[in-house]
């Protein structure tokens, strides 16, 4: 086998709920295709997002939500809070997937948590969310949007989550023990129904607004959290966000959530990604990380895409390549996002090899996000359905590579 074979294997998605709507009824699905994790005894885990939620075009033109019509673009419908984040267990049954179990994330209340916003702060803004009628929802302090999974040794797993952006410890039956948020925005997060800590470094607040962590990996250890932002950051202003060619990646001490290491890792340009490119012109800020795994010692697999092309870089962590502590301070001028936006970064970035592009395998679906190792050259990915509101189903991909990783 000179290139990867990808085999598509047979799952069937789950209905929550069915909501009518003047045009369509929306059909809503389970999502568990945000993230993807498995234990060293062989046990797959997925986790979903916040929940159901459409732009304001899809939801008036699709559904007839005309209420919502007014609604600034950047404000998300969400019609079902009901159906929150959630983890799923998973087995493989020769070539199919089947849900085992769910387990709902919930508050130490025993409460299911929504995907509801955060109230914000001075220098994290949040998406407003609406009801389908227009009107708006209520910020909720202990409302998350979870991207990224692993879990840990003792069953109990990590989160890594858009909003704050923040992580969370999760006990193996879903309730967060407690939520991890960059200092200064503790206030935001006052009346969690769990543990609030401000220990993650206070630059991690000028995430561009959906685009926190989603990309998380654990090491063998378990002492180390490698995590990256989704998109370079919005530091100091969305001007240097959308023009960076770089985005951070951290690796986190997971006892006290002190920052080990700071690395640059650099994301290709816009029209390499070439499904992307062959539909609509690609802009840098459409580029995005979004999953990691550790492939043996400071090493880890990255998973960088647009939202038709998915590629698959190899990384080495080298340790020349680690910035310096001014790097993680928010009040450095210029910021490392300033510097990559200008063309003027002297800065040591990492490495990367290329392992596949599915613009070589356009059979391959859109928007993989979760990603797990099966074996040494064995990898599975899953797309993320949205909860299935613009009909696209779960589809799980294994893929067999030439050679062990």
């Amino acid at each position: 086998m000179d290139s990867p074979r990808f085999t598509r294997l047979r799952f069937t998605d789950e209905v929550l709920a069915t909501l009518p709507f003047p045009k369509r009824a929306l059909r809503i699905v389970r999502g568990l295709g945000s993230g993807l994790t498995r234990t060293p005894d062989g046990r797959l885990f997925a986790v979903g997002d916040r929940g159901p939620n459409l732009k304001v075009k899809l939801a008036v033109e699709t559904y007839g939500m005309d209420g919502v019509s007014h609604a600034k673009g950047s404000a998300k419908i969400m019609p079902a809070l009901e159906v929150g984040p959630a983890i799923a267990e998973l087995r493989i049954v020769g070539d199919a997937v089947e849900l085992v179990r769910a387990i709902p994330l919930k508050g130490q209340d025993g409460r299911p948590l929504t995907g509801l916003p955060t109230p914000g702060s001075a220098n994290s803004r949040m998406e407003p969310a609406l009801r389908p009628d227009g009107s708006p929802h209520v910020p909720d302090p202990g409302g998350i949007d979870s991207e990224g999974l692993a879990v840990a040794r003792d069953g109990s797993f990590w989160i890594g989550e858009e909003y704050g952006p923040s992580l969370l410890r999760v006990s193996p039956d879903g309730k967060v023990r407690a939520r991890w948020v960059p200092h200064g925005t503790e206030a935001s997060f006052a009346g969690a129904p769990y543990s609030v800590e401000a220990v993650l470094p206070r630059l991690a607040a000028a995430r561009q607004v959906n685009r926190g962590f989603e990309a998380i990996a654990l090491s063998d250890d378990g002492a180390r959290l490698h995590l990256a932002f989704q998109s370079p950051l919005a530091h100091p202003d969305q001007q240097a966000h959308a023009a960076a060619a770089h985005v951070r990646l951290w690796t986190i001490d997971t006892s006290a959530g002190v920052l080990l290491a700071q690395y640059l890792y650099p994301l290709d340009e816009p029209t390499s990604f070439r499904r992307d490119s062959a539909k609509e012109p690609v802009q840098r800020s459409d580029i995005k990380v979004s999953e990691l795994l550790c492939v043996g010692a400071n090493r880890l697999l990255v998973l960088e895409r647009g939202s038709e092309t998915t590629k698959l870089y190899l990384v080495q962590l080298d340790p020349t390549c680690v910035l310096t502590d001014e790097h993680a301070v928010a009040e450095t001028r210029p910021t490392v996002e300033e510097l990559s936006a200008g063309g003027s970064l002297d800065l040591p970035v990492l490495a990367k090899r290329l392992l596949l592009s599915t613009d070589e395998h356009p059979e391959v679906s859109a928007d993989l996000e979760g990603m797990v190792m099966l074996d040494e050259r064995t990898l599975l990915l899953v797309n993320d359905n949205d909860f299935g509101i613009e009909d696209v189903g779960t589809a799980f991909w294994r893929i067999e590579l030439p050679q062990p990783l």
